[in-house]
């Protein structure tokens, strides 16, 4: 039997409007690169990853000439033009392109195109967590702020204790047809864990890292830029 293989799979579809850019946020450009590409390039680089596949919408204008700034072996990376709206539908549409090139068994890595501070050691350490697990998993933070839920007025309602509550990171890492499988049942959720769960399934919280943030409000930008030009 043939040891599964990791696949990467970044959904790179959405339009990103909260960081309030003239393109695509995952197009924006960080430290002398689009912020897709530091995504891209840190699988393309890892020999633990078989292959990187990215999911852009039909339309992409952009994608072309984000390769040509920061050339990629063809053999490492393949764009699939077929997102969709959500993440959800992104995903399920790149798992179906990717069927005859993966197998049920081997795991599939989904990961945040906004999210550039992935590096090859926190892939290294999901896989080394997770390739015996049964479930599989996904990087997260343990929450160290105090929680407070607020009422209708943002007033304080409850302070929410934190013990045992993490933040959810990427990638998350699941077989192929479990993770397929998941998607298809569960279609109203934010991330592939989500669907692994609402099939009864209990997905592996392995700790992250605070530089994997994710890219969401213009002052993301700038912070991002300090921790990929290492002045941070």
């Amino acid at each position: 039997m043939l040891a599964p293989r990791y696949f990467a799979l970044v959904p790179a579809a959405g339009v990103g409007a909260r960081v309030g850019a003239d393109c695509p946020k995952q197009y924006l450009q960080i430290a002398g690169k689009p912020m897709l590409m530091h995504v891209l390039q840190t699988f393309a680089e890892s020999p633990a990853i078989e292959h990187c596949f990215v999911v852009v919408s039909k339309e992409d204008g952009y994608i072309a000439a984000a390769l040509k700034s920061v050339p990629l072996p063809s053999e490492r990376l393949t764009v699939i033009f077929n997102g969709g709206p959500t993440r959800h539908v992104s995903v399920m549409n790149g798992l179906q392109a990717i069927r005859d090139r993966v197998n049920d068994d081997d795991w599939v890595m989904v990961h945040d195109a906004a999210r550039p501070g992935l590096t090859s050691e926190l892939i290294d350490k999901l896989i080394g967590a997770l390739r015996d697990d049964e479930v599989g998993g996904l990087l997260a933070m343990p929450v160290v702020d105090t929680l407070k839920r607020s009422d209708s007025n943002d007033r304080v309602q409850q302070t929410v204790p934190r013990a045992g509550l993490w933040a959810a990171q990427t990638p998350q890492m699941f077989r192929y047809a479990l993770l397929k499988q998941a998607l298809e049942q569960a279609t109203d959720v934010t991330d592939e864990a989500s669907a692994i769960e609402a099939l009864g399934l209990a997905p592996k919280l392995v700790e992250g890292s605070a530089r994997n943030f994710k890219i969401t409000l213009p002052q993301d930008v700038a912070l991002a830029e300090l921790l990929l030009k290492g002045m941070s």
